[in-house]
């Protein structure tokens, strides 16, 4: 699969308190791993890009029910709606997501 580069590379950077220098890690098959693998990246993107899909479809169906409304107005009410969810993704990952439809929209 072919992740743009515009995608998030760690969706949920790390914030480790302390004076002392910490890096933060994972364990994973033995191995302690920074951020995600190419893998995971890449069905993160996958899931990303279906709720684009999703999103791109939902904004259409409310503009042809309320032509009135502005797009940018069902825009932000969309984009406050998706971050209340608790979907599994990170506000980056959210923020891009939000981005791609605006661009397929506008």
């Amino acid at each position: 699969m072919n992740v743009p580069e515009s995608f998030p590379r760690n969706p949920w950077p790390a914030a480790l308190s302390g004076a002392q220098p910490k890096l933060a890690l994972r364990l994973v098959d033995g191995q302690y791993v920074a951020g995600i693998s190419d893998e995971e990246r890449e069905a993160r993107y996958a899931m990303c890009a279906d709720l684009v899909e999703q999103l791109v479809a939902y904004c259409q169906r409310k503009q042809a029910q309320q032509p009135e409304k502005p797009l940018e107005t069902l825009l932000e009410q969309v984009d406050a709606a998706v971050r209340t969810k608790g979907w599994d993704t990170s506000p980056i990952e959210l923020t891009w997501c939000i981005a791609r439809v605006r661009e397929r929209l506008l």
